[in-house]
């Protein structure tokens, strides 16, 4: 009898006993991600990964959809927060500094997140129709890079045109980053940082042509 409750007591903990396991199973999906893509992702996995029964995942995400929106809402919060500590740079460097600092922290936070970023403007991987926290908060880091786009209007450059040009440019570069292989580390840093800084003179001297 002893040991039957000594085996008890060392299997998997209930979820009811586990208040951070909603954390930890977003930790673990996020791992999952980064690793081996969307494709990778099940309830099952994220459960095995975490060390919990196949069940407990249940109690706190309806499906696997509702894991990756979290990790989606999560994403884009963060990059909204860094858009926007670069079109703070503008005030005090300038709008060169605020397109310089904008393009990086996107690529930053591409490279920080790989996983999540892959999975963040894909509605098969996540369908913000169903998810309005992840609408909103991808609304709010369009709204840095709207700001910034206005910033940098001009009569013959509108703001609409200016948004859909930076953001192909630092998504593009992001993408590049992760995906190519064409920029190796060392010196994928220094080639990233030259590249946003004459884009940067581009859409300077752009706005007055």
């Amino acid at each position: 009898m002893t040991n039957e409750i000594t085996a008890k007591k060392a299997g998997r903990p209930r979820a009811a006993a586990q208040p951070e396991l909603r954390a930890v199973l977003l930790r673990t999906a996020r791992e999952l991600l980064d690793a081996d893509g969307p494709a990778a992702l099940s309830m099952r996995e994220v459960a095995r990964r975490a060390g919990c029964t196949h069940q407990a995942p249940y109690h706190h995400f309806e499906d696997r959809e509702s894991i990756l929106a979290e990790l989606v809402r999560d994403g884009f919060d963060d990059l909204a927060a860094r858009l926007a500590a670069a079109n703070e740079c503008a005030e005090a460097g300038g709008l060169r500094a605020a397109l310089v600092a904008s393009a990086r922290a996107y690529v930053a936070f591409a490279l920080a997140q790989p996983g999540v970023f892959r999975i963040m403007f894909r509605p098969d991987a996540c369908n913000p129709a169903r998810f309005p926290e992840v609408r909103e908060a991808g609304a709010r880091a369009r709204a840095e890079l709207q700001r910034l786009a206005t910033l940098a209007a001009s009569p013959v450059l509108p703001a609409d045109q200016v948004e859909t040009i930076l953001w192909a440019q630092v998504h593009g570069l992001a993408g590049l980053a992760l995906d190519s292989g064409l920029m190796p580390e060392p010196g994928r840093a220094a080639h990233l940082a030259a590249v946003t800084e004459r884009f940067a003179e581009l859409i300077l001297h752009g706005r007055w042509v």
